[in-house]
């Protein structure tokens, strides 16, 4: 017997890990929402993905294209969260997606080697 999965939908902002892991000051940022949920007694929702292994999937090739690799995502439940993050940040691609799904089995998954 098969049990149903539920599809969740996930929002992100892409960007070279150069840009936004030298360039900018991001872990700040992280940081700071990151005490901020805490502090609210709120469950994190949102990752940070090196190499995002949801960009492997077909439907993402021409978002692929146009991010220098290797690529840095942060990927959350909150649409509110990355619209914030697209307008603090410049030169980031932003969307979403839903999974798990057959081309996105794992929506937090890197291609990185631990």
């Amino acid at each position: 017997m098969q049990t149903a999965v539920t599809m969740q939908t996930y929002y992100y902002v892409l960007a070279s890990q150069h840009f936004l892991l030298e360039e900018e000051p991001f872990q700040e940022v992280l940081e700071e929402r990151e005490r901020y949920y805490q502090e609210n007694n709120q469950e994190i929702d949102f990752w940070l993905v090196k190499q995002p292994a949801f960009l492997e999937a077909q439907e993402f090739a021409e978002i692929k294209s146009k991010c220098p690799q290797p690529a840095v995502a942060v990927v959350s439940t909150d649409p509110h969260y990355i619209n914030w993050l697209k307008l603090r940040l410049e030169y980031v691609i932003s969307g979403k997606f839903q999974a798990p799904s057959e081309t996105i089995p794992n929506p937090l998954a890197s291609l990185e080697s631990v």
